[in-house]
Order: structure tokens, then sequence, then C-alpha cells
């Protein structure tokens, strides 16, 4: 296990309760560790760059540019200018959906039924597309500013077929994801479930979030030498900070 897993100096951690959200701006050179507390949660995300609002994270790039379906450790996950948001340093799970979307209010109500703040206060279920719009309007993003979502800690395996099933089960309690911001970036994040969770009742699954101070990308990193592209991807990011 790696010196940024076993002995981070954690600046900052909370807990993000089931079926809530919340957004922060990660700097440079910190790190995201995502804990799921109870097992089974999913944590969708979103990110932006601050100094350019319009650069957003780009599921499509991510997946092409390094030629995969699921995400996992070494994996970098690109805007949509070529350059990098963050990388995936540590993974004890293998599997991470980026290609399902998001939750919405139809979606819930028909799985989980109707409720309200007003009436169920903190009983009442949020989904993650308004979530998300909750986070985003605080940075003066809207509805048109929502791209493809990433899901941390879920699973959703195609089959022969190309049909996808919700891998039930796939995130235990106690496993962890570790996200090293290669850029600043605006990160919106909530812990509705995934759209095809096929639970009976709504899952409120908490997710722990640390920050820490992220070791240097040195020339061996693997998520750097995964492949052609990410190569590409932290020279985009080199020369952004030069300002060309």
């Amino acid at each position: 296990m790696s010196n940024e897993i076993s002995h981070p100096e954690v600046l900052y951690k909370d807990s993000l309760p089931g079926g809530k959200h919340w957004s922060m701006r990660m700097r440079r050179g910190t790190s995201l560790r995502l804990i799921d507390k109870e097992g089974g949660a999913n944590l969708g995300m979103l990110f932006y760059n601050p100094e350019n609002l319009l650069e957003r994270y780009n599921a499509p790039d991510t997946l092409k540019g390094q030629h995969t379906f699921k995400l996992t450790k070494g994996h970098c996950l690109y805007s949509d200018m070529g350059r990098i948001f963050c990388s995936i340093t540590e993974d004890s799970l293998g599997w991470h959906d980026t290609v399902c979307g998001n939750s919405n209010r139809k979606i819930v109500d028909a799985k989980w039924g109707q409720k309200d703040y007003q009436k169920d206060r903190n009983d009442w279920l949020q989904n993650g597309n308004d979530a998300f719009l909750v986070e985003a309007t605080k940075y003066g993003l809207g509805k048109r500013d929502l791209a493809a979502n990433l899901n941390l800690f879920s699973c959703v395996a195609p089959d022969d077929e190309g049909n996808l099933t919700y891998q039930t089960n796939h995130s235990q309690a106690g496993d962890f994801v570790v996200l090293r911001f290669e850029m600043d970036t605006i990160v919106l994040l909530h812990t509705c479930p995934h759209p095809l969770n096929p639970a009976t009742e709504y899952p409120f699954k908490p997710v722990e979030y640390q920050i820490f101070k992220s070791l240097e990308v040195g020339k061996d990193d693997l998520c750097k030498n995964a492949c052609a592209e990410n190569q590409r991807g932290f020279e985009n990011n080199r020369l952004y900070y030069l300002g060309l």
C-alpha cells in the first residue's frame, strides 16, 4: 500500500450522508480519498475548471482515450479540453461506472415513491440530477452545464448482447478510491442512488471524504504512463499552467 494511503496527513475530513449533496474546490497537488462507510454506496461526481467554467468533465473522452469501459487505478479523468482534472491513484474495487448517468425525479419516484422535504423533512428522497443542480447553482452553473457524470463505487457490467446489469454488493464497507488532482477543480458530488439500482428501499448510503497533500508525480507514475494519451494529457496540463 502506498505512503499516500498509509500515512497521509489529513487536512480535512467529513462524511456525506446518503441521499445528500456537496461541492468543494480541490487544489492542484491535493488528493481526495473517498470511503464507502457501509457498503452499497454510489457517489455521483462532476468536475469543472474554476478559471473557465466552460471546461468540464468529459466521460466519452475519458473512456475512449484510455481504451476502457470501466475506471480504476491508473486511469485519468479528462476535461473536454484534453486536460486531466484528476488521476485515480488508489482503488480497492477495480471498477467504477461512468456510462449510465444520473438518477432524476421520475426514476426515484417510480422506484421508491414520492416524498418531499416539506412533508418528510430529512427522510425525503433526493435524486442525482436535482442534487447536482443545487450545487451547480452555487457557481453560476445551471441545467445546460450538467454533463455525463461519474458514479464511484458502482459497477454496471455488459453481457455479450450489450445489455447492462447493475452489480449488487459490488462495494463493501471500507472500500475506497483516491483521486489525485492535477488541476484546480470544482467538484460536485452526491450520494443519491445509481439510476439502475434495483433496491426495494431507497439506499441511504454515506461516503466519507478526506483531503490530503499529494505525493509528487514521478517519472514512473502509473497514471501518467498508463498510455500515450495520458502522457499527452499531463503535457497539456503542464502547458496550461505555463500559460500557453
